[in-house]
């Protein structure tokens, strides 16, 4: 694991750190990066300790194969889609093992995704193979399911959709090349961008908090965008903003032209990652949007062909899923420093002979004492904006309080923090 800040945020895996035999259909990591659940082809769903590298439940509840999984923010409650036309909610703190379903959602046709609310697991998105998205609210007093569409006279499928991190919004690509953007909380549509050049959007992910929106479409083009604020944006009536949405970065293969079985990014928005669709190998192409989109390199996993890919919610590490079934998992490989450990300390060849300093055992060097007063004196103080407490200030993308939020976190979230998962290793599976 990184260890200082500049490896936590400035490099990106380059190398497999461990295999997973898994049968794995894709695999992801839950938020607090203890675990990663995998979907299978049969209907089950296997979730592996990180640390022991060793299975520790299998979720069997579905009776086709898993299409999509998703974790609650504090990683208890684990979301799972189906071909058999439901979503399972699964508990993980529950005593029971095997254990038994916390909650079944019935639809009338093959659910290609699910998701939770980032502030509330009773609320899950749903999105369907034939095009339709429901908003599914289960909370009591308020148990029903809302579709959400688009509001123009001639709607084409949604074929992805996704809430925004701070949960206020719901981001939805069309199989037009548009990307809708619906209040969560009216359901109502306030926006509606036009994707220059793109047909069918595949995938949505996004990246800086929120900030940033990462789409991949059958163009074989990853586009970057950076959200404008949509705060002042009425969320009621038919009222809605129509615009075209330009990409601040595009990405793609300008030799081989292939397009891209999964996209991802760092939590940071440092590096944009795409999973390419070649049939040949395991390919993971990084760029580096903060140096003019550069392309930084492709990550050769193997033989196996790449079908889906994400990367870890904290640190530099990535998880790939081969089409048969191994899961990959990516890290930063690193040299033994000992000069880490101390303060000036310097590793050598050879034995030197050593000259100690006047002022060596000194709090602060003389120099760099005098260099730090002379900065901070030509530094400029900006009396009128300046934050007490040192944070950012207040921004559409964070959670801060509004009706939006409240309606959220209405009637008790069960996903608290002080939750414990009971490991128990399965032997064989």
């Amino acid at each position: 694991m990184p260890s200082t800040f500049d490896d936590l945020y400035q490099t990106y895996p380059t190398a497999v750190q461990t295999s997973l035999v898994s049968n794995a259909l894709f695999a992801r990591y839950d938020p607090q990066a203890r675990f990663i659940a995998a979907g299978q082809y049969s209907g089950s769903t296997v979730i592996w300790d990180l640390d022991t590298r060793a299975i520790v439940r299998v979720l069997d509840g579905h009776v086709k194969a898993v299409t999509s999984i998703d974790w609650s923010r504090n990683s208890r409650f684990v979301l799972t889609s189906s071909r058999d036309w439901t979503m399972i909610v699964w508990d993980l703190a529950s005593p029971i093992d095997p254990p038994q379903r916390h909650q079944t959602v019935y639809f009338d046709g093959v659910v290609l995704s699910g998701e939770f609310h980032p502030h509330n697991s009773r609320i899950m998105l749903a999105i369907m193979m034939t095009g339709e998205v429901f908003l599914v609210d289960t909370r009591s007093g308020m148990s029903n399911r809302t579709e959400i569409w688009e509001s123009v006279d001639e709607p084409t499928p949604i074929s992805c959709a996704r809430f925004h991190p701070s949960g206020k919004l719901i981001f939805a690509g069309t199989t037009s090349g548009h990307i809708l953007v619906f209040n969560t909380r009216t359901k109502h549509m306030i926006a509606r961008h036009r994707i220059s050049g793109a047909s069918l959007i595949r995938h949505i992910e996004f990246g800086k908090a929120g900030r940033q929106l990462l789409t991949n479409s059958s163009d074989r083009t990853i586009r970057l965008f950076n959200l404008p604020s949509y705060a002042n944006m009425a969320s009621e009536g038919d009222e809605y903003i129509e615009q075209e949405l330009e990409p601040a970065f595009k990405f793609h293969d300008p030799i081989n032209k292939i397009s891209w079985n999964d996209i991802t990014c760092s939590p940071d928005g440092h590096w944009v990652a795409g999973g390419a669709a070649d049939t040949m190998g395991h390919k993971i192409y990084i760029w580096d949007p903060t140096a003019d989109g550069r392309f930084v390199t492709a990550l050769d996993g193997g033989r196996e062909t790449l079908s889906c890919l994400h990367w870890h919610p904290t640190a530099s590490a990535m998880v790939s899923t081969t089409k048969v079934g191994n899961i990959l998992v990516w890290h930063v490989p690193r040299q033994e420093n000992w000069g880490a450990f101390a303060g000036g300390f310097e590793e050598v060849n050879e034995n030197v002979e050593y000259e100690e300093k006047e002022d060596e055992f000194d709090l602060e060097d003389e120099d760099q004492l005098a260099q730090r007063k002379e900065r901070q004196e030509e530094e400029d103080v900006d009396i009128d904006d300046q934050d007490p407490s040192g944070d950012e200030k207040p921004s559409v993308y964070l959670d801060h309080e509004d009706d939006d939020l409240a309606w959220a976190k209405q009637d008790g979230e069960q996903d608290v923090a002080e939750w414990r998962l009971q490991i128990r290793i399965v032997e064989e599976y």
